[in-house]
């Protein structure tokens, strides 16, 4: 399949990066303040960060984009389900049971996708490029139900992301994971404020 964008240098250049960039900032700004029109925004920007990985040979992070448009379109219709009177998104807190639960089957789901990826592709780095997905995954899920504990996973794929962006130079990407360390950590202070309210 002929690539969307041809980058000009180095994949980190692309129109369609800067494009997915900019709509990825837009998304985080509208989940910490819990609107439910970050949905629309993420099926676009998964959408080009398909192309974008995919041609980088981040082939679990390219498989991923696809399962980010189709939980972003559940939780579109989930939150606006979930609106309490005033319009704003309730929040709350997985079981304690839970969140260990949640913590092993994203380290084994790590462990056996990154086997996959190693066996049967050409994909760069795959134990890490599995990390950052299998734990996008769970980040994913807990966010679209409203669990605070979504931010604890995104904290953890951000700090993981950016090192192995810049070493596919993945520039703005990188970057771009940097700023939502920063957003994710806002983000889990909202999201407690909120749950206090």
């Amino acid at each position: 399949m002929r690539p969307l964008a041809t980058p000009l240098h180095h994949p980190g250049m692309s129109a369609l990066e800067i494009a997915a960039v900019l709509l990825g900032i837009i998304n985080i700004l509208l989940i910490i303040r819990r609107s439910v029109w970050n949905f629309p925004v993420a099926i676009v920007m998964v959408g080009l960060y398909f192309v974008i990985f995919r041609d980088a040979k981040l082939y679990s992070d390219a498989g991923l984009q696809i399962f980010f448009a189709v939980v972003n379109a559940y939780g579109f219709w989930s939150w606006w389900r979930n609106k309490a009177d005033t319009g704003d998104i309730i929040v709350r807190r997985l079981p304690r049971f839970a969140y260990p639960a949640w913590i092993i089957g994203a380290i084994l789901a790590i462990w056996g996708w990154g086997a996959v990826m190693h066996a049967e592709t050409d994909a760069s780095y795959p134990y890490w490029d599995a990390s950052v997905a299998m734990l996008s995954v769970a980040g994913q899920v807990l966010m679209t139900r409203r669990f605070i504990e979504n931010w604890h996973f995104w904290i953890v794929v951000n700090l993981i992301s950016v090192p192995l962006y810049l070493n596919k130079e993945l520039y703005l990407t990188a970057g771009l994971y940097g700023l939502f360390l920063v957003l994710a950590v806002a983000g889990l202070v909202e999201w407690r404020k909120a749950e206090r309210a």
